[in-house]
């Protein structure tokens, strides 16, 4: 339901049909796109696009039609996006390389909108520091955000997987699981975070606000479809800004956005706030812009694609962890630069911040 969860990955077969199935990029401009969003803190701002009609008008200022569909399951939401059925979908930095760009499908990170600052954590039982992990079995969502997060932190201490064991655990049966004595040791994240580490005798003794920057949030989008279509991303950022602009005051209109953003994701305003204060959301084009730029992103997708590249996720049977290309402002790149499938590209949001939109 999360964003978080990573796919587990397709079957070779079943990653090929996809990829087989998949539709090509128009060549010439369309009217009608879709793009498609799963429930987490950062991206209940596209439920509320839609449904305050900040899409359609955005849309019809430049003579489209954009659709915004909720999809409740995460993966599914990046499997359509990658089979083609949609032409935009949020998703993280590190699903966007193992899935749709390992899968071959050319993605750009239209536009960035956060970084996890603490809203995914590792949570012990009756220990309060990260070295007492040593030796324990920690339940966690495998291959995902999570499983990063935990790699991160235990090197951060000298440790690695091999000193502990990792048990793949649905976010659905977290809680539950942790709620049983032989459960000691989870890596999730939020609201789900908050609610085990406010058991008893629980501690966090790792959280991302200690690896900043790096599990991003983007809604990404179809790169040949961007390409023939500038006019979709336009709207898309249009649409997104003016609603930053609403969420981020404290008068009635943001508090009243924000209260149908919590409702939607099942809590109430003061649990939103809670879990947006956690989150590095950057409000304005400019900082979004600046974060892309910014040398310490090519860093962390190196941290990214050497994970999923030791995890074997790196794309279908890819030889080596330069497999897949990804393009960086400024014409830098990690990877294969004859397979660029991934594109941190700042264009649309420095229109937003010259108020070219």
């Amino acid at each position: 339901m999360f964003r978080k969860s990573l796919l587990k990955f397709l079957p070779a077969a079943f990653a090929a049909t996809l990829l087989l199935s998949a539709p090509a990029a128009e060549a010439a401009p369309k009217k009608d796109f879709k793009v498609c969003w799963s429930i987490y803190v950062g991206w209940m701002p596209w439920g509320e696009i839609q449904n305050s009609g900040l899409m359609k008008k955005w849309a019809d200022k430049y003579g489209i039609n954009v659709d915004i569909v909720q999809i409740n399951d995460y993966i599914e939401s990046i499997n359509q996006y990658t089979a083609g059925e949609f032409d935009g979908c949020s998703m993280t930095n590190m699903d966007a390389l193992s899935i749709p760009s390992g899968g071959g499908v050319d993605t750009t990170a239209l536009i960035i909108g956060d970084y996890s600052n603490g809203n995914d954590g590792i949570v012990l039982k009756g220990a309060k520091a990260l070295a007492d992990i040593k030796g324990q079995t920690v339940n966690l969502v495998e291959l995902s955000v999570s499983h990063y997060l935990l790699v991160r932190g235990l090197d951060g201490i000298g440790l690695s997987e091999k000193d502990i064991t990792v048990v793949n655990t649905s976010d659905a049966d977290m809680v539950a699981a942790y709620s049983t004595p032989d459960v000691t040791a989870v890596v999730t994240w939020n609201p789900l975070l908050s609610e085990i580490a406010g058991m008893p005798e629980s501690y966090k003794v790792f959280d991302s606000s200690q690896t900043p920057g790096e599990i991003i949030d983007i809604m990404m989008v179809n790169t040949e479809v961007l390409k023939d279509n500038p006019d979709f991303g336009k709207a898309l950022v249009g649409a997104w800004y003016e609603m930053m602009a609403i969420m981020s005051k404290s008068d009635s209109a943001g508090m009243d956005m924000r209260t149908a953003m919590a409702k939607a994701s099942g809590t109430n305003l003061a649990g939103y706030d809670s879990q947006l204060a956690s989150t590095a959301m950057f409000y304005t084009p400019a900082e979004a812009v600046a974060f892309t730029k910014d040398p310490k992103l090519i860093t962390t997708m190196e941290f990214v694609r050497q994970f999923l590249f030791e995890k074997g996720i790196l794309g279908e049977g890819a030889p080596s962890v330069d497999f897949v290309g990804i393009e960086f402002p400024g014409g830098k790149t990690l990877g294969d630069t004859a397979n660029i499938k991934l594109r941190f590209d700042p264009a649309y949001m420095e229109m937003a911040a010259a108020g070219k939109l």
